[in-house]
């Protein structure tokens, strides 16, 4: 090896630490009860509920798209935060229902909210989507690539669904949550646990293909899931993942104030808390009560009406863990804004 002979180069390094700042949220304009689903699937609203927890679920009218929900969501964190939006110089997006391949959603979003000309892109990372962006917001500020992120997970999933599908029709929902993310004095978002399996692939998806919808050789694409071996996989492995996060970020189920799991169906929820063995003095999240699992927004959206119900929850300790098609999964411990 030889030595160099041009000057070395600059590197960017920035704050020590990072916390959110502030949430935002937008639903759905429309509240889809069980009874207006079941004509299709040959069910009920009893069967719904025992099975998911669900009564309502949030749908957006037919004009509203996925960029809509999240310019709307975005626009609330940042004045909730009260931060100059020229200031925000990365936007990243998580979402699987940008309604074109490109532009980005995030793109879009950036010049909408004030914060031209951030580096801003989306990620696809189904229902762990929101932890990922949060992980990179966090990695990229810390190294000094940005100073302030906008993340939101932003989903219309009602355009994406077949309303015969008895696997996953009645849970789906449209929503968008933000999180504003910045410099902070103290460590706000810790080591994330993620990763993916994509042995099991086909268990989440599409029915088919762009190209195959192009070709007639498909009906427009809707998703799909084998709902049981996704249960078990949600129950068992998902929550040695939760634990491997607490354990990464030093802290005991005991310490935190709150628990934000990914909003995919009430029982997933309530084994989580059981395994976890969670005390009663720990807050959780059941957004999907009414609102529904809206995928990449479904954390972001529950973070944000329970501290918007809870505020005394404001500067504890969260929990809180993506997981879904791909298979892929992420979890951190966040303190919530």
């Amino acid at each position: 090896m030889t030595a160099t002979t041009h000057p070395a180069l600059r590197q960017s390094k920035g704050p020590a630490h990072t916390r959110i700042l502030a949430y935002g949220a937008a639903r759905g304009e429309l509240a889809v009860d069980n009874d207006a689903l079941v004509g299709p699937i040959d069910s009920s609203d009893e069967w719904i509920q025992q099975r998911t927890g669900i009564i309502t679920r949030m749908r957006a009218e037919h004009d509203t798209n996925a960029i809509d929900l999240a310019i709307a969501a975005g626009a609330e964190a940042i004045a909730t935060a009260g931060i100059d939006p020229a200031l925000i110089d990365l936007v990243i997006v998580a979402t699987i229902s940008n309604p074109s391949q490109t532009p980005s959603v995030a793109a879009i979003v950036s010049d909408r909210v004030g914060a031209n000309p951030a580096a801003a892109y989306d990620i696809n990372a189904a229902c762990a989507g929101y932890a990922y962006a949060v992980a990179q917001a966090d990695a990229l500020i810390r190294g000094g690539a940005a100073t302030y992120a906008l993340v939101i997970g932003t989903e219309k999933l009602s355009d994406i669904v077949d309303p015969t599908d008895r696997s996953i029709s009645f849970l789906l929902g449209d929503g968008a949550g933000a999180a504003l993310i910045g410099p902070s004095e103290f460590p706000g978002i810790s080591t994330t646990v993620w990763g993916s399996d994509g042995s099991k692939s086909d268990t989440i998806g599409m029915t088919g293909t762009l190209t195959q919808f192009r070709d007639g050789e498909t009906e427009w694409p809707t998703l799909r899931q084998e709902g049981q071996t996704v249960f078990r996989w949600a129950v068992w492995e998902m929550a040695k993942v939760a634990k491997r996060a607490l354990e990464e970020a030093g802290v005991e189920a005991s310490d935190l104030a709150a628990f934000i799991p990914h909003q995919a169906n009430m029982r997933i929820i309530d084994q989580f808390a059981k395994q976890l063995k969670l005390p009663d003095t720990v807050k959780i999240a059941r957004d999907i009560e009414t609102t529904g699992n809206t995928s990449a927004a479904s954390i972001p959206l529950a973070s944000h009406r329970l501290l918007k119900e809870n505020p005394e929850l404001s500067g504890g300790l969260a929990l809180q863990i993506g997981f879904g098609a791909g298979l892929v999964f992420g979890a951190q411990v966040v303190v919530l804004p």
